[in-house]
């Protein structure tokens, strides 16, 4: 009996058929996949998910980042620090205005411990859900004195405290250089910065790594911009590959190898209370997020020895 891979080669194999090609080439990169060995990081990895400009696909890979880390055996918090919740629909935990949520835990009511939701998709993925409270946190914290770390206080009880041992803390960003993007800052060792490949993706870049310099300078000496990860990326325009190859000259060590596609697939997710790891795991939005997470993992090392690096200069 064929395999489907050599069934697609007996209907399209001597073609020039992009389709054809395309299908094979899923077909392939997703049976790597399920061979793939994904390693677990020696200690805890805290990542904030950060791009002041909206539409790059921040959320989108926040939530596929953390659910392809737990789909290969990783134990994962995604806390949602943006006001318009969208990465807690996209991973079904409730978060109404009056649920529990990363607000209480910011203005000090509640833990981390009592607010986070398990995933309905996978087992080892929690989530901490943001609703559109929260948009008032930063006027109503602005005028405390430790308002930059209180989330950082929070994640260092919960961690210290958890019986379950974490891999990944993955923080998602709102769209903003504003206090609750300070707050995770703060609160992690790492940035994960998502860049939409397309040109004035880049002219909000010097900004945003302008303020990660400040932050760095004032509140968390040892923050390293780990990695970034090209979206959106349409391998049949020269502007796709024009941004990749500009992004990948300035920052050729942090820039992950795998870009992620332009799916309908990716989009459609949400409305389903998905990822596209859960709703189409076959597809090729899936199968690169999936690959994204995998060679993210095997940098672990590599980046956590960066870190120490850091915090001992300091």
């Amino acid at each position: 009996m064929e395999s489907a891979t050599e069934t697609i080669k007996r209907i399209f194999g001597g073609s020039d058929s992009p389709l054809g090609s395309q299908i094979a080439d899923e077909s392939s990169r997703y049976r790597a996949l399920q061979k793939a060995v994904c390693p677990k990081p020696e200690q805890t990895r805290l990542i904030a998910v950060a791009n002041q400009k909206g539409g790059v696909g921040k959320t989108t890979s926040a939530v596929n980042l953390s659910a392809a880390l737990a789909q290969f055996g990783s134990k994962v918090l995604l806390i949602d620090m943006d006001p318009q919740g969208n990465a807690s629909t996209a991973l079904g935990a409730p978060h109404a205005s009056g649920e529990p949520s990363v607000y209480d835990v910011i203005e000090g009511r509640k833990t981390i411990a009592e607010v986070k939701r398990a995933c309905p998709d996978f087992d080892l993925l929690d989530v901490v859900p943001a609703s559109i409270d929260l948009s008032g946190a930063e006027l109503e914290v602005a005028d405390m004195e430790n308002r930059n770390v209180l989330l950082k206080t929070a994640v260092d009880e919960f961690l210290e405290n958890s019986e379950e041992h974490y891999d990944y803390v993955i923080i998602d960003c709102p769209p903003s250089l504003g206090l609750l993007v300070i707050n995770a800052m703060c609160a992690v060792h790492e940035m994960l910065i998502p860049i939409q490949a397309e040109y004035y993706a880049l002219e909000g870049l010097g900004q945003l790594i302008n303020t990660i310099g400040l932050v760095q300078e004032h509140f968390n000496p040892s923050l390293l911009v780990s990695t970034m990860l090209i979206t959106m990326f349409d391998k049949r325009t020269l502007l796709s590959r024009e941004v990749h190859d500009e992004v990948k000259s300035h920052y050729p060590t942090i820039v992950l190898d795998t870009t992620i596609p332009r799916t309908v697939k990716i989009s459609e997710a949400p409305s389903f209370n998905q990822s596209v790891i859960a709703y189409d795991p076959k597809g090729m939005g899936a199968i690169s997020y999936c690959e994204a997470a995998l060679e993210l993992a095997r940098r672990s090392q590599t980046v956590l020895q960066a870190i120490d690096a850091r915090r001992n200069e300091n």
